[in-house]
């Protein structure tokens, strides 16, 4: 298992004291909207990271949060769980590792101490100054243009003048960057073998069930800020790594609660990205504080999850905290909550201790197997005649026994079948969900949604074999009414 940068990209890391527009400059430069932006100071906590190109060559750039305090770049000083301690540490963390480094300074307020102060731990502490672009932001018209005379005090050369916001100058940065960078490594046959092997996985739950630590435990190191208090994670946080030939994508979202659109925003606007991220995963890893035992939010991510197809796991963390440790007896306690996904299968798992949670990575490669299984139509022929004498079509009306004349996949990832039956036959939901409950016996499918349409000559009405009398589809895209929903 690998950390970040497995792939060999140039690592680009943004640097600042708060609030000097970090990550309207990462948004744009990585065109994403992927950075949490806000006018209050400190939105930015874990460090977004994110792969851009330009001219045809590729770099990872890092976001790290605002520098409020030099003290903790430079000692290990203070609590270890104090939020703002790691946001500072994290960034650290990152310029050590950097081939370039934007210290973005603010034209409008003018040079401050705090970024003078920034400046003589650059090149104290990196050595290499030519590594290091200063980049002097919001300079939207020649009055803060004129301003920025001041910052050649630093000594780290002329400034590059930008406006994040509107993209002025961003490209004349871009064509310097590229320029300092040195070109990726050539990726091998087994690599391009691997890149084909990507697969998306969000991690999501409630505030506090203890995601982010449990992505730190898979990873083995520390990614994400871990705390006690609910909403340290505020914007989905990407982190790829290669596992058994495959390229995975763990996303630690921010905490769903019912709270959070009562918020005065952050939380809210989290709880959108956290939805667009599922929305554009394959996976989820629904984690669970199963100490507390499974509230109705929890229920309701359920829903979020199955609504949009997307495979899942559940993983009841904070295992460590139970007494009388028996799985069979919780596992019938969640599968009695969750009625229509016991498709999905779970795992016990303490991030504190560690235990069972390198499990997951295998987990998920079996789920993402199952996504990509395609039945032949000799297969399914054989698999319906079989099934078809254990059990005969239920009618939904009338007198006569419905005839099924063929099933087939239509998709796979995640799968997708079509049952054809005659013009004038009834055929009950509860069968659709009997095929598809044989189907998992049959081939497996773990953890993945499995969709049955039913077809009559040429009108085709999609009934879902997992949940039967939901057949509400989502929005296409999570918007702020989604957050409400919640």
């Amino acid at each position: 298992m690998d950390s970040d940068n497995k792939d060999n990209l140039p690592l680009v890391v943004i640097f600042g004291r708060t609030n000097v527009g970090k990550s309207t400059l990462f948004n744009r430069l990585t065109e994403r909207n992927q950075a949490l932006v806000s006018k209050v100071a400190g939105t930015t906590r874990d460090s977004n990271i994110n792969v851009a190109e330009w001219q045809g060559k590729s770099f990872r750039l890092v976001d790290t949060g605002g520098i409020i305090d030099l003290k903790y770049l430079i000692d290990d000083v203070g609590k270890a769980d104090d939020i703002e301690i790691n946001v500072q540490k994290q960034a650290r963390d990152y310029l050590k590792k950097a081939d370039l480094i934007l210290f973005l300074v603010d034209s409008q307020t003018g040079l401050l101490p705090h970024d003078k102060q920034l400046a003589l731990f650059l090149k104290k502490n990196l050595g290499d100054a030519k590594k290091i672009l200063l980049v002097a932001n919001k300079t939207d018209s020649s009055r803060w243009r004129n301003t920025v005379a001041d910052f050649n005090k630093l000594g780290l050369n002329e400034p590059i003048l930008i406006s994040a916001a509107n993209g002025v100058g961003t490209g004349d940065l871009l064509d310097i960057m590229v320029g300092k960078l040195k070109p990726a490594k050539k990726s091998s046959p087994a690599g391009e073998v691997i890149e084909k092997n990507k697969i998306k996985v969000c991690v999501i739950g409630k505030p506090n069930v203890g995601k982010s630590s449990l992505l730190n435990a898979i990873l083995g190191y520390e990614r994400v800020i871990v705390s006690p208090q609910p909403h340290t994670t505020r914007e989905p946080q990407n982190t790829e790594i290669i596992y058994n030939d495959n390229i995975i994508t763990l996303i630690d979202t921010a905490g769903i609660s019912k709270q959070g659109k009562k918020s005065k925003g952050l939380e809210k606007f989290g709880i959108i990205k956290s939805l667009k991220a599922l929305e554009k995963s394959d996976i989820a890893l629904l984690v669970l504080d199963i100490n507390e035992g499974i509230t109705h939010q929890d229920a309701k991510l359920v829903e979020e999850i199955s609504d949009r197809k997307t495979s899942f796991a559940i993983v009841a963390n904070k295992w460590d905290l139970i007494p009388k440790k028996d799985t069979k007896k919780f596992t019938q306690y969640i599968y009695g909550q969750f009625p229509f996904c016991t498709w999905a299968p779970i795992l016990f798992t303490s991030a504190l201790s560690g235990s069972k949670v390198k499990k997951i990575l295998d987990l998920i490669v079996e789920i993402d197997k199952s996504r990509k299984v395609k039945l032949g139509d000799s297969q399914l022929n054989k698999f319906l005649v079989k099934i078809v004498k254990i059990h005969l079509p239920a009618k939904s009306k009338g007198t006569k026994n419905p005839h099924i004349y063929e099933l087939k996949q239509i998709k796979e990832n995640p799968p997708r079948f079509e049952l054809r039956i005659g013009a004038k036959d009834n055929l009950h939901f509860s069968y659709i969900r009997f095929i598809a409950n044989r189907l998992r016996e049959k081939f497996g499918f773990i953890g993945t949604p499995i969709t049955i349409e039913m077809s009559k000559r040429k009108n085709v009405h999609g009934l879902h074999g997992d949940n039967i009398n939901d057949h509400a589809k989502m929005s296409a895209k999570p918007t702020e009414e989604d957050s409400e929903r919640l």
